[in-house]
């Protein structure tokens, strides 16, 4: 288990440095809210960015864009919802999913999903 939470904080620390790359302003890495979490929360230009990042080794059977279900989407809204009330953010919120995968280079970055996916209609 160790092995995998080293992987997924490295592959964070890579997506990390991509936004910073890009312009992005990091606002919290692994910020909790009850048991949910939200991996980074950023802001590009004038809208709060949280980015889900999944990471994976280069032999991974799923995508990692598709572990991104329903369930998941829920709860990356939830913690959305506490953490734009917790700070009194008034921007809009962007969801993002950025993809590392993990070879025997390192970790790249494969692809930065903007608005991957809108917060569902209750």
């Amino acid at each position: 288990m160790a092995e995998k939470n080293d992987t997924g904080r490295e592959g964070e620390e890579a997506a990390k440095a991509f936004l910073i790359k890009k312009g992005y302003k990091i606002l919290h890495t692994n910020w909790h809210w009850h048991h949910f979490e939200l991996d980074i929360t950023a802001v590009d230009e004038d809208m709060l960015v949280v980015a889900e990042v999944k990471t994976r080794t280069d032999d991974f059977l799923i995508s990692p864009e598709e572990a991104v279900n329903r369930k998941k989407i829920n709860r990356l809204v939830a913690a959305a919802d506490g953490y734009v009330n917790y700070f009194n953010i008034n921007l809009p919120v962007r969801f993002d999913i950025i993809t590392v995968i993990k070879s025997r280079q390192g970790y790249s970055v494969v692809e930065h999903i903007v608005d991957a996916f809108f917060a569902p209609v209750r």
